[in-house]
């Protein structure tokens, strides 16, 4: 018997402000970092690639992939992290494609491809722990 997984949906108001919070606040800490003021929006453009982006990779799992594939624990999980890597990956690749149109990053060596997929994952886990620990549905709990 398959589970019925109920879709997930959000107003697109409350993702544009979470995901466009999560971008601006960590271009500012990034610019602070470098002590480069004028790189904020460039950064947080960048970052806006994985927080926007990276809420339509999670919507396309959870709405598209996840009741189409087995509801075995262990196809699910590897689906997931699968998806993240890969989602990553383009994110990952739109991000260094968008830094590539600004003179001040031209000069700056991407990680190897990969990377983004593993930093990908790694996001992801952070941010499901922090809803496991809200009491939320999350990628551990098999419920979200």
């Amino acid at each position: 018997m398959t589970k019925s997984w109920a879709p997930y949906r959000e107003p697109l108001s409350a993702t544009l402000l979470r995901t466009g919070s999560i971008a601006l606040v960590v271009g500012g800490i990034v610019a602070w970092r470098l002590r480069r003021p004028d790189a904020w929006l460039l950064v947080a453009t960048l970052v806006l690639w994985f927080s926007f982006g990276g809420h339509w990779v999670e919507l396309w799992f959870l709405n598209w992939l996840r009741p189409r594939i087995a509801d075995a624990r262990s196809m699910q999980v590897i689906a997931r992290v699968v998806v993240w890597f890969i989602g990553g990956m383009c994110l990952g690749a739109g991000s260094v494609i968008t830094m590539r149109q600004f003179p001040m990053t031209r000069a700056v060596t991407p990680p190897p491809w990969w990377v983004a997929g593993v930093v990908f994952i790694a996001v992801e886990l952070i941010v499901h722990a922090a809803l496991a620990m809200r009491k939320r549905p999350n990628f551990f709990s098999g419920n979200g």
